[in-house]
């Protein structure tokens, strides 16, 4: 029999895992043999997130664990933040933080919303090439996957001419995320080692042409600027710098095309974004919910035996904390299989939460509301040419691969 765990990392559920993960609340900690202990309910999961005995390292995961797992071995780049515990996890966030947000940098995102404004709507003016294929478009590949790419090389300081080459890397890396690999792990490991060694290679010839003549951008900051914590190494600049392409740019794509095709499946909402483009604040927290673009946390451990509803965990255990299940938590939200961007209560776990909360959540935030609000006002009669479109096959980052749409034309 197939578990429950098998089935929510099956492709074949990918359009619709939400009744799996009701499934799945029912026994709130789960554990299938040797496989990870897993966690749904919202409850459970927020309390995790602030655990200080939860790591993020997988050095603390127990040596049959890390062989099951057949973790790769990092050989070109370190640890981010992300992987890291603190104290080194709140030294090397903090230093990151300085050029990005408050209290050093209050307005670094807010200041970027005219060219966020002027991306966006480049990006719908070049959509007017399908009107000539029946009006047909697909949203993802002409839309979501180049604006979150061009942000992030812009926000970094990376010359446009090579914005194409980190699409590739950003895509390759990120499939590595999948707990479920759709091809043999080893082969996956071994070409995500490659984009990350070419990665690592082009930003370490990045920096050093930042150290000699320093921009205004982030890239620049983060090898002048010193924090308390002492400046960043060299690789500790290189592993940051690929964190926040990563995380700038695939789960901002997944959240702007989730986005869009609930607003499809929705259009009384989305006649009300056309009419008020400020609801696409209460929108995009909505879709956080309903939608998250994370749909899991696989790689977290204890580091000290725990009990979650009479279950021990033991130490260096594999525990997967279900987010998207805890969004859709009936002992937390009313209602909560409804879109509703009304919704008054809405502490969702789409970002994250405690010490690994989002650190890229306001620009995904902005990015976001400025696409879904602009697409709203411009796209003439849009409609779904497929539902459920195809998926991509990760089941952390999840989003449609194609959002194929047909548009009657644009509005000025």
């Amino acid at each position: 029999m197939t578990s429950l765990l098998q089935q929510i990392t099956d492709y074949a559920n990918r359009a619709d895992p939400y009744p799996l993960y009701a499934e799945l609340r029912k026994t709130p900690v789960i554990h299938d043999e040797d496989g990870p202990y897993v966690v749904s309910t919202y409850h459970d999961i927020l309390g995790m997130l602030h655990d200080p005995r939860i790591s993020s390292e997988a050095r603390n995961l127990s040596a049959s664990v890390a062989d099951d797992l057949q973790q790769p071995e990092e050989t070109s780049l370190p640890p981010s933040f992300l992987r890291l515990d603190p104290p080194e996890h709140d030294r090397l966030r903090g230093m990151t933080n300085r050029p990005f947000g408050p209290p050093h940098s209050p307005r670094r995102v807010e200041d970027m919303r005219p060219e966020l404004g002027e991306i966006v709507s480049g990006l719908i003016d070049g959509l007017t090439d399908g009107l000539a294929n029946g009006g047909r478009v697909d949203l993802v590949d002409q839309f979501s996957y180049p604006f979150p790419v061009t942000v992030i090389c812009r926000l970094l300081g990376v010359p446009r001419e090579d914005e194409s080459r980190f699409h590739t890397w950003a895509d390759t890396l990120a499939a590595s995320l999948d707990p479920a690999p759709s091809e043999d792990r080893s082969e996956q490991a071994r070409v995500a080692e490659e984009a990350k060694t070419q990665l690592g290679m082009y930003l370490a010839g990045l920096i050093e042409e930042r150290r000699k003549s320093p921009r205004d951008d982030m890239l620049s900051a983060l090898v002048t600027n010193v924090g308390p914590g002492g400046p960043m190494s060299t690789m500790e600049v290189l592993s940051t710098a690929a964190l926040l392409l990563i995380a700038g740019h695939e789960t901002t794509v997944n959240l702007i095309t989730n986005g869009m095709l609930t607003l499809l499946r929705h259009p009384d909402v989305l006649q009300r974004l056309r009419d008020e483009p400020r609801m696409a604040v209460p929108i995009v927290e909505e879709l956080l919910r309903y939608e998250p673009p994370v749909q899991l946390l696989p790689q977290r451990t204890p580091i000290s035996d725990i009990e979650v509803h009479g279950v021990t965990i033991p130490k260096g255990a594999s525990l997967w904390l279900v987010l998207a299940s805890g969004n859709r938590d009936p002992q937390r939200f009313e209602n909560p299989d409804r879109f509703d961007p009304d919704r008054k209560d809405i502490e969702h776990l789409g970002l994250g939460s405690g010490i690994h909360a989002c650190f890229g959540a306001p620009l995904a935030r902005l990015e976001a509301q400025v696409a879904l609000a602009e697409l709203a006002r411009r796209l003439d009669n849009p409609r779904l040419v497929e539902d459920p479109p195809p998926y991509r096959r990760n089941a952390v980052l999840r989003g449609p691969r194609h959002l194929h749409i047909e548009i009657d034309g644009l509005r000025p």
